[in-house]
């Protein structure tokens, strides 16, 4: 039982919004309350705790998502304050893949901003509960009610009003309790750690009263019991409340509201009950499955410290030159020296070191048991994704998705002879960041790296620069194409040569057939098992997949092919894996040529915010990039455009819109879709 209630005392929880919701000022008034923190940091300053890196402090925002523990009612809260810019967006997605909880922070004046949707729509494919909290009450424009409405009509959420404001813009003061049925204020000289509790105002509550009862008609479409008693006219105290509250939240039936002004420390505190009576432990979301790479059957791990050990790599660091894996573990008891086994990679390592991480602080550990987030020292190979566990009891766990690179940018040191050392440390940067990609350019002699957007790539090059000390010159962004073709072929090749005193003879046939956009690539095989041995068809396919990564027209990657093999025969003396391996290769570059095969590029989602009288100028900028308008959505005084655009006509916009709104415009921009290329891009530098 002394198991069951540790486990019960936990929170995994993230801190997700669209970037400068205010998530990181949240981030730092929570540890300041919970008394992990002595002094607040802010982010305008540089001093956020959460916020450590140097590239970070300077220019306001979250890159690298950051993990903290905290204790707040008893409970042990672990946190990951995660990035909102959408070029950091792995970042989110790694960590929503582990954990069990999550706090949505919407601005009251911005409401559901592209990233907002990005991120919450991220929390529901890996089905994570979530309370949501309103921030910058205090902002000039602040609408809590539209932001509410906006968590209902674009998320497609069912939220739940718990606290109310008190107030707005410059005079809000503090919440609305609607499930104690008080006001709350907070202390300006204990910034905030004091609070006061008073009756409603007068001319707020009848305003209570009726979202109260919103609340108790919510909770009664969730509990009989509490709909009897509301239909009898019972009393019903917060203690009946707070139970269906978090089986709603745990279930995605609701998404409890609070609301505050972080900056101002206000509101937090209920936020942080919430947190701990709404969320989900670990043993409140069902066990994780995975496969047993030995029987090839599925099996679950339950949130128990006497079940086998079994973890995820979540995220791979660097720490003063040694590598960190961040792991989550879902099961069993993880010891310094235990040696655990990395199924897909099939190897062994022993743990060196468990350290428990304030962002970049950490404190040595012997042990960690079910649903502790750690980091490790001495695993070598470990990477982002990869499942760790007991070797006598090996599973693999659902890995994390990865994103392609939209983006590319040639590098070469300034200095003769760095080559060498350019390479090394990229090595390392991918293999801490998943969606950063390099390679070497043939025709340029350049090294080009590959990312998720302009800010992506700038932050790694300062990193070199700031981490490594080592210059390099940047050339111009390049876009990542990809081709694809248009019409269906049917292509037979053959292969029939002397090579090294043997002959190899094979022919293959293979059917090429266009997917629908966003499809994927597919390898499908209708060769009769007597005519086709299986390590006949594996080689084939191993060919068409190599295939895949270049294409006939610029040697970009091929996208949303279809491929059949029709017929694969040889003679029995003339038998050769390699043979039919060329055969292949042969038949789908070919085939490829005659699909009538075309580029396609990356084109971008783009939300512009505008004041109305520069909207004239920022649309006719963006007709002239090839931009498609799709929605204009009066704001009072300003305007939202929804618009469409390739991503090659979008460098330097950031600029551009400066110029064209005196300054007032801003805008995100993130991947939509690839479509049909109308130019063709210059040069092989874009290759991925």
């Amino acid at each position: 039982m002394a198991r069951d209630t540790r486990i019960s005392k936990i929170r995994n929880i993230g801190i997700m919004a669209h970037i400068d919701a205010g998530k990181t000022t949240l981030t730092e008034r929570i540890l300041y309350y919970t008394g992990k923190s002595h002094k607040m940091g802010e982010v305008h300053d540089g001093e956020a705790v959460m916020d450590w890196m140097p590239e970070e402090q300077e220019r306001g925002i979250t890159i690298t998502s950051a993990v903290t523990t905290c204790h707040w009612l008893n409970q042990t809260i672990n946190i990951i304050d995660t990035p909102g810019h959408v070029d950091f967006t792995i970042e989110v997605e790694r960590s929503l893949r582990i954990l069990d909880g999550a706090v949505a922070v919407f601005c009251a004046v911005g409401g559901v901003e592209p990233q907002s949707e990005t991120v919450w729509h991220q929390a529901d494919k890996y089905r994570v509960p979530r309370i949501a909290f309103i921030n910058k009450l205090d902002r000039v424009g602040a609408d809590f009610h539209g932001a509410v409405d906006q968590i209902r009509e674009k998320l497609g959420a069912q939220p739940l009003i718990l606290h109310l404001p008190w107030g707005r813009e410059e005079t809000f003061r503090g919440t609305i309790d609607l499930i104690r049925r008080q006001a709350v204020t907070w202390k300006d000289e204990t910034l905030g750690a004091d609070m006061e509790f008073q009756p409603i105002p007068e001319d707020l509550r009848e305003e209570a009263d009726r979202f109260r009862e919103k609340i108790l008609e919510t909770l009664s479409d969730l509990d009989e019991t509490l709909l009897e008693r509301y239909l009898g006219g019972e009393p019903i105290e917060p203690e009946h409340l707070l139970p269906i509250i978090r089986q709603g939240t745990n279930e995605l039936k609701i998404v409890p509201v609070f609301c505050g002004a972080a900056l101002r420390n206000k509101g937090v505190q209920p936020l942080l009950d919430g947190i701990v009576h709404f969320l989900p432990n670990p043993m409140d979301i069902p066990p994780v499955s995975g496969l047993n790479p030995v029987t090839k059957e599925m099996e679950t791990r339950a949130a128990r410290d006497d079940e086998p050990f079994a973890g995820l790599a979540f995220k791979i660091s660097r720490d003063q030159g040694r590598k960190l894996t961040y792991l989550r573990i879902y099961s069993g008891v993880l010891k310094v020296g235990q040696e655990v086994l990395s199924p897909l990679k099939n190897t062994r390592e022993r743990v060196a070191r468990i350290l428990r991480m304030h962002a970049n602080k950490r404190d040595r550990i012997e042990e960690s048991r079910a649903g502790d987030i750690v980091a490790l020292i001495g695993l070598k190979s470990a990477a982002t994704g990869d499942t760790l566990t007991d070797p006598a009891h090996p599973i693999i766990l659902e890995a994390i998705d990865i994103y392609e690179p939209v983006i590319s940018l040639a590098v070469e040191p300034r200095s003769s002879g760095q080559q060498d050392r350019v390479v090394e440390l990229l090595e390392k940067m991918a293999e801490e960041d998943p969606t950063f990609r390099f390679r070497f350019d043939d025709d340029s002699g350049q090294i080009v790296i590959s990312g998720m957007g302009e800010l992506h790539l700038e932050v790694l090059v300062h990193r070199l620069e700031r981490e490594y000390n080592l210059a390099v010159n940047v050339g111009k962004p390049q876009v990542v194409y990809r081709e694809t073709i248009l019409q269906p072929v049917d292509l037979s090749e053959v292969f029939d040569r002397e090579l090294g005193g043997a002959h190899h003879q094979a022919q293959v046939s293979l059917r090429l057939l266009p997917n629908a956009r966003g499809a994927g690539n597919q390898f499908l095989n209708l060769v009769p098992e007597e005519t086709g041995p299986r390590p006949t068809i594996e080689a084939i396919e191993a060919a068409v997949h190599e295939s895949f990564t270049s294409g006939v027209l610029q040697g970009y990657p091929v996208v949303d092919v279809q491929v059949v093999l029709t017929e694969a025969r040889t003679t029995e003396s003339q038998f050769s894996e390699m043979a039919f391996r060329v055969a292949a290769s042969l038949a789908f570059r070919n085939g490829c040529l005659k699909a009538r095969p075309i580029l396609l590029e990356p084109v971008m989602k783009l939300e512009i915010i505008v004041p109305d009288e520069f909207l004239g100028e920022v649309i006719g900028d963006l007709n002239s990039r090839r931009g498609k308008i799709e929605q204009i959505t009066p704001r009072k005084k300003i305007q939202q455009v929804k618009a469409t655009a390739p991503l090659s006509q979008l460098f330097g916009y950031s600029t551009a819109l400066r110029s064209a709104s005196q300054g007032r415009a801003i805008f995100t921009m993130h991947f939509s879709h690839y479509s049909p290329a109308t130019s063709t891009p210059a040069g092989g530098t874009g290759k991925p």
